[in-house]
């Protein structure tokens, strides 16, 4: 396999994009770091992918505390020696209230985890990669096609991902002289627990209620996973991978 020897990590590999990406990592021959809160979650992702348990580390993490997320990078560092690619995927949503009912703590809670987390992450991921050899390699933030335009009642969510754009911008600025690459992949409606939602139906820009098409997360894992099988030389700067029929292009 052309990514053996490579190194992922994943976080929010626990369940939903992170699952599907993580199996898809593992199967095509990485050693792979899974990260979340739940450590029984992350053992049942591996479970799930059928890789050999060497390549496979679970670690129970919170990308929001510092500590934690150094504690994260160690991990890899030690067990596996190198990292050649970051998934920063993990995230949160608040309820879906009108933008004056909620609170700093709902706000706060999504901040702290889709962008402080993230950046927190490529801190670590940086001092990684430009000591290694050799030396390099990528990052993918996970940005929603909320990176681009919001939905009804998602201020905190769209402005965290809006801000993940900007993020992806200046890691692939900042990483050039590492040679760190780093692209962003924009999801609409993949089908996980999370967006199961859409099915039933869920608010539009119009006020109405209406169930919306959703894809496979597979499809998701396979970008993902071609995005990081790139030579550092090329790179995929920005990616939308979206159910075909959601209401997205034309507003509707």
């Amino acid at each position: 396999m052309a990514s053996q020897g490579k190194v992922a990590l994943i976080t929010g590999a626990g369940s939903g994009v992170g699952r599907a990406v993580a199996i898809a990592f593992l199967k095509d021959g990485y050693s792979v770091v899974l990260a979340g809160r739940r450590k029984d979650a992350l053992d049942e992702t591996i479970r799930l992918s059928g890789a050999p348990g060497e390549r496979a580390l679970a670690v129970s993490a919170d990308v929001t505390d510092p500590a934690s997320v150094k504690a994260l990078f160690a991990a890899c560092r030690e067990r596996f020696g190198r990292l050649d690619v970051l998934f920063n995927n993990a995230g949160v949503s608040a309820p879906g209230l009108p933008l004056e009912d909620l609170s700093f703590e709902q706000w706060k809670t999504v901040v702290d985890t889709n962008l402080t987390g993230p950046f927190l992450c490529t801190q670590e991921a940086f001092r990684l990669m430009k000591e290694q050899t050799p030396r390099g390699g990528r990052i993918i933030n996970n940005g929603s096609v909320s990176a681009q335009v919001p939905r009804p009642n998602s201020a905190p969510y769209t402005a965290t991902k809006h801000a993940i754009t900007g993020l992806t911008r200046s890691t692939s600025l900042d990483g050039r002289k590492y040679d760190i690459a780093c692209g962003q992949i924009d999801i609409g409606n993949a089908a996980t627990d999370m967006a199961m939602k859409m099915a039933e139906g869920v608010p539009q820009a119009d006020g109405s209620i209406r169930a919306e098409p959703l894809m496979d997360a597979a499809h998701v894992a396979n970008a993902v996973l071609h995005m990081a099988s790139l030579p550092l030389e090329a790179n995929v700067q920005f990616m939308t991978v979206m159910a075909t029929k959601m209401p997205y292009i034309g507003r509707g």
